[in-house]
């Protein structure tokens, strides 16, 4: 590794599939972490494992769409390491992921979770790091996304609906708060396989048709293909990106 977040201070908000690769990635890439989950846990399974010493992270139970809990996150980042100059938003809540209609048949109380997560969750964590993103002199915010916000499926009308609203969020910041020293990108993924997808099959077909869909057909993604391109944009190296949609995805999308 290259040292690219050599001693900067991020919270990753979410672990599991992708949010392992990136609290192992950042680690790596030298920065200092408050790593935070609903599943207490797993989020101590991860600190011990990256960081056995217990010098470079601290981890929290963090529920993103409690805004108690999201303050706290970030006030533990900056009383133990000083500062605060990135923040990865990854948590996710997909109710509706496998449900087979759309909007007409969708039960309205998978879509109030999934937009009260994805959504006012992702709200809270900019509005509590923000403020201390600009005591800190600046500093770059990353949402996890999905390529659902463009593709406009058949089902997942939730699920897409929010993360589109992410990318909404996301230009917001860039915008307003980019005078303040605060940038604000969103990575948009594929299919990433991860060890979730081992434990639990997928439902016949879906990765058929995820494979048939993206250009690149040797592999799918993986957590640190999410990880490293998230690197790049909490890093120095990065400090000229800002309101930028980046899709993972082997291909599958085609954007200008």
């Amino acid at each position: 590794m290259t040292g690219l977040l050599e001693d900067k201070v991020i919270i990753v908000g979410g672990l599991g599939g992708i949010g392992n690769g990136l609290a192992r990635r950042f680690t790596d890439e030298g920065a200092r972490l408050v790593l935070g989950d609903i599943d207490a846990e797993l989020v101590r399974r991860v600190t011990d494992e990256i960081d056995p010493a217990g010098e470079r992270i601290r981890g929290t139970h963090l529920d993103g769409s409690d805004e108690q809990s999201v303050s706290a996150a970030v006030a533990l980042a900056v009383d133990t390491f000083g500062r605060l100059d990135g923040l990865h938003v990854n948590f996710t809540n997909a109710a509706d992921a496998y449900l087979p209609g759309g909007v007409v048949e969708l039960p309205l109380e998978a879509f109030d979770e999934v937009m009260r997560v994805n959504t006012r969750g992702f709200v809270i964590c900019a509005k509590h790091a923000i403020p201390a993103m600009v005591d800190s002199g600046g500093g770059s915010i990353v949402f996890t996304a999905s390529i659902d916000a463009y593709n406009g499926a058949g089902t997942r009308v939730s699920y897409a609906m929010s993360k589109a609203a992410e990318l909404a969020l996301m230009r917001h910041i860039a915008r307003r708060y980019g005078p303040k020293g605060i940038r604000c990108n969103a990575i948009a993924p594929g299919l990433i396989w991860h060890y979730k997808f081992d434990q639990q099959p997928m439902p016949d077909g879906v990765v058929e048709q995820a494979r048939a869909r993206q250009m690149i057909k040797s592999r799918f993604g993986t957590p640190n293909d999410v990880a490293a391109l998230a690197a790049l944009l909490l890093s120095d190296d990065g400090s000229f990106i800002t309101a930028q949609t980046i899709s993972v995805d082997g291909g599958v999308t085609f954007r200008p």
